[in-house]
């Protein structure tokens, strides 16, 4: 057994035991400390966040990656008062972080891009959008997908990567959108009344806006029709129902007043040579 004087001991404790316990006490307190800084700062930041009307996820995982980047110099700095070299662990970690990154790279990608649509919000959820590859409803936006629903009811899940990098087309931005159609009728039709015609049916529907008022003119003489365009504008939860049903009014109507609406015909000539 060992075997310590007085003097031995009080050596010890001086050397050892006192700057030790010390050490520890200072590296508790300034781990303590900063967490409660670290938790201030991220309230505040926060309550920022939410004031400037941030989407709620972004804010939160803001606040997670702010969190934790705040806790690890933290825990660098209690670890530096224990006499820990940590110069070397931040080599180790960015290191990892580096082979963890070049691993990563397509998901970090799709993380990067939906934290710009998170931040610039080109759509929002409930906007039929066209991006991607894919035309739908956006159900949700998530850090590293978009789910939309299609026409028919289908989940479409795209990377958000994939959804920056290329065009989106939001079609509910605008509270109005205009509709564009073309309608042709016979060479041997009325032109006047045709285009009196378009003009009444464009008049009567009440989805169709006055202000801007409806273009209807002559755009085409084409090969077996001379064509008219319809331009009306409404507003962008009518556009769908409003060319669905305008378009069988015209048909309707032109059926009423004796208008023809041709469709592409073939003449053949068969030719009998002579015996």
């Amino acid at each position: 057994m060992f075997e310590f004087d007085s003097e031995q001991m009080s050596q010890m404790m001086d050397t050892y035991v006192i700057p030790w316990g010390i050490n520890i006490v200072m590296a508790i307190l300034i781990y303590i400390v900063g967490k409660i800084v670290v938790g201030i700062i991220i309230n505040v930041f926060g309550k920022i966040m939410q004031r400037s009307k941030y989407d709620d996820m972004l804010v939160d995982f803001i606040k997670a990656i702010l969190n934790a980047i705040l806790m690890l110099f933290v825990i660098i700095a209690s670890l530096n008062e224990l006499g820990v070299d940590t110069t070397s662990l931040v080599a180790i970690l960015g290191a990892a972080g580096l082979a963890i990154g070049l691993s990563l790279q397509g998901s970090l990608q799709n993380f990067a891009a939906g934290v710009m649509l998170l931040v610039f919000r080109p759509f929002k959820a409930g906007d039929f959008v066209e991006a991607g590859g894919a035309a739908g409803v956006v159900k949700s936006i998530s850090i590293f997908t978009t789910i939309m629903t299609s026409g028919d009811n289908k989940e479409i899940i795209v990377p958000n990567g994939q959804i920056y990098s290329g065009t989106i087309t939001n079609y509910s931005a605008k509270e109005t959108r205009r509709v564009d159609m073309v309608v042709g009728i016979g060479y041997d039709a009325d032109l006047k009344r045709a285009k009196e015609v378009l003009k009444e049916l464009a008049a009567a529907d009440s989805r169709i806006l006055q202000d801007p008022a409806p273009t209807i003119a002559v755009a085409e003489l084409a090969d077996s029709s001379v064509n008219f365009v319809v331009r009306p504008w409404v507003k962008s939860a009518d556009f769908w129902a409003v060319k669905f049903d305008f378009t069988e009014a015209v048909k309707l109507r032109f059926d009423q007043e004796g208008i023809s609406i041709p469709f592409p015909q073939m003449d053949v000539h068969l030719h009998k040579d002579a015996e």
